[in-house]
């Protein structure tokens, strides 16, 4: 890339796919990388520049810059002006990790541009200290569906493959979810038996996903920890579900916090008459169909 000033400059490639948390039973603990790809092209510039979203992004308040700057922090490395572009086709509404791959791609670009390149363990330790938690990046990093968990501020993450024949079919309704207000409506206790079920059908999911299972995937995939009351927050789930369902999905559940949702398909045929049925239901709605990424986030430093 060439400057203002005519010198060349490196720029950092940096590509992180939209996210699932949740995985319905695997409560801020499962997360699953889909194949729907955020793009950042990010170069030193002699002023901060931002292009590629909307006006509103296009500030210091930024979240790939801020990123960027707690990452250069914490790296001990100096920062320097960007430019920034942000190609993402992840919808704003949330539920898709859209927040999560502007932090990764921060912290990538501190670490391409200023360190000594990309490291998956150390931006997955400094993506979590960011988002407070690991549902969202883990997988976004390392692709693939993952379980995380934290202890004593270390994150341990299992990374797993995901079916070739399962399809993700993702909606997003043109309204949000507040993250806070999807977790004020959650019970601060749990039963012992919500409990038993909801282990047991977590461990049954993963093993599902990775199998291809979509009948053990249908038994499995009914939440009971934090749907039925996020439910509420999104008018258009019970009619959404319903369609799903009824077109052959084998699962249907929120999305993060939402509030996109997702079905769960067996082949790209089911698949099709599941994304036709939810479209003909919210007509108008971000709709895509989507297999499982594998890659997580890759960096190249021209």
């Amino acid at each position: 890339m060439i400057g203002a000033d005519g010198r060349e400059r490196p720029v950092a490639i940096v590509r992180v796919p939209a996210t699932s948390a949740n995985v319905g039973v695997g409560f801020d603990c499962l997360g699953i990388a889909l194949d729907l790809t955020a793009t950042f092209l990010i170069a030193p510039s002699e002023v901060l520049e931002i292009d590629g979203c909307e006006e509103r992004f296009r500030s210091e308040d930024n979240l790939v810059w801020q990123s960027y700057l707690d990452a250069c922090r914490e790296l001990g490395v100096d920062p320097m002006p960007l430019h920034i572009t942000i190609l993402s086709p992840i919808p704003l509404s949330g539920g898709l990790g859209s927040s999560s791959a502007c932090v990764i791609a921060g912290i990538a670009a501190a670490m391409a541009l200023c360190g000594e390149g990309f490291d998956r363990e150390a931006a997955l330790e400094l993506a979590c200290a960011a988002e407070g938690h690991p549902d969202n990046v883990a997988p976004a990093i390392l692709g693939g569906l993952v379980s995380s968990f934290v202890d004593g501020g270390t994150t341990t993450s299992t990374r797993m493959d995901v079916a070739d024949n399962l399809r993700f079919v993702a909606i997003a309704p043109p309204y949000e979810v507040r993250t806070a207000d999807a977790r004020r409506v959650l019970p601060n206790e749990v039963s012992r038996e919500t409990a038993v079920w909801q282990m047991g059908r977590c461990v049954a999911t993963v093993r599902a996903l990775e199998t291809g299972d979509a009948g053990l995937l249908a038994k499995a995939c009914h939440d009971r920890l934090h749907e039925p009351y996020r439910a509420k927050l999104i008018p258009d789930y019970d009619a959404l579900r319903a369609a799903a369902l009824g077109a052959g999905a084998c699962a249907f559940m929120i999305s993060g916090s939402g509030s996109t949702m997702l079905a769960v398909a067996d082949g790209d045929e089911r698949a099709a008459r599941v994304s036709a049925a939810l479209a003909e239901t919210c007509p108008g709605y971000w709709l895509r169909a989507l297999p499982a990424n594998t890659l997580g986030t890759t960096v190249e430093v021209h």
